[in-house]
């Protein structure tokens, strides 16, 4: 009985810690990857940088394994040894990855930081729609209704006391942004489905197949794109600190998504992603002089009421 307490009190400090890291990495990426252009453009090549991340979340990956092969030795469920059949669902979500990361830097030609973070509240109504499709989990009345709330209280959180107007973003802008939702939910619900389907498999492993395919495609991107680029003035050319540390902090983000998924579920990354957007507010008062509204006091507690019901609601259904 207290060894059952005890694992489930385990179980509960690892849920936690990685939804908590997965909130802190995603509210400073919206400002690193502003603060990563210069004169408004990027002078370093996207796709490179792309890359690095999917090479960086590959070797931290391959670190673990051998942190755990020399640990627990080799076992069916931790060796790299795989079969075509397992490891030819990888390209799916690689591919959706690439497009929505490359469409994360350009969207910011149309948009601010703040307005990237309301636009990326489509990925609560993608996400939840898609959950129910492909992984066939009904969502309660409550749940819908939580999801409703949480859109409207990220919004409110963000809206400008000095405008009518929530944003104003072109067409482009728009399109983008449904794209981009569209693409991270679907590779979102799809990769959970990979990862709990085998749910005894380590999950490094599930990870380095995933970012190797991840690798592959960015290769080619990097060739179709930014070719001539790199050849003339170098794979690094453009880089600074800040897109070290973008690199770094999406590498990391990458790895607490994919642990999000094993130890609770897609819908927890999408909350903790907004919540990381009311963090981002917090930490841009002190960064930017962010002004602290009342819109932004109702936000939050609308959101908080939302993650409340949610949570009821998965209680309840």
């Amino acid at each position: 009985m207290l060894g059952g307490s005890s694992n489930v009190q385990s179980k509960w400090k690892r849920k936690s810690a990685v939804t908590l890291a997965l909130t802190v990495l995603t509210s400073s990426q919206a400002i690193l990857i502003v603060w990563s252009k210069r004169a408004g453009k990027y002078e370093y090549s996207v796709t490179t940088a792309n890359f690095l991340v999917e090479a960086l979340k590959c070797a931290l990956s391959l670190a673990a394994l051998t942190r755990t092969w020399r640990n627990e030795g080799v076992t069916e469920d931790n060796r790299l040894n795989t079969s075509l059949d397992e490891v030819s669902v990888y390209p799916i979500p690689a591919a959706l990855y690439l497009v929505k990361n490359l469409l994360q830097y350009y969207i910011f030609a149309y948009v601010d930081a703040p307005g990237y973070q309301i636009l990326k509240n489509f990925n609560i109504i993608s996400t939840g729609v898609l959950y129910r499709i492909i992984l066939k989990k009904q969502l309660s009345e409550i749940q819908w209704a939580a999801f409703i709330l949480l859109c409207a209280g990220c919004t409110t959180a963000q809206l400008n006391s000095n405008s009518d107007q929530v944003l104003q973003t072109p067409v482009e802008g728009w399109l983008m942004a449904i794209v981009m939702a569209v693409l991270s939910g679907f590779a979102g619900v799809y990769t959970e489905a990979i990862i709990k389907k085998r749910p005894s498999r380590n999950i490094n492993v599930q990870n380095f197949w995933l970012y190797v395919f991840g690798m592959a495609f960015n290769a080619i991107a990097i060739v179709v794109q930014d070719f001539d680029a790199v050849m003339n003035k170098g794979f690094f050319h453009g880089y600074s600190l800040v897109t070290v540390l973008m690199i770094l902090n999406h590498a990391l983000s990458g790895i607490a998504v994919s642990m999000v998924m094993k130890y609770a579920d897609n819908i927890v990354k999408v909350y903790s992603t907004s919540v990381a957007m009311l963090l981002t507010a917090v930490l841009s008062v002190f960064l930017f002089g962010f002004h602290l509204s009342l819109a932004f006091f109702l936000g939050s507690t609308v959101v908080s009421v939302a993650i409340y019901l949610h949570s009821i609601g998965k209680l309840q259904r």
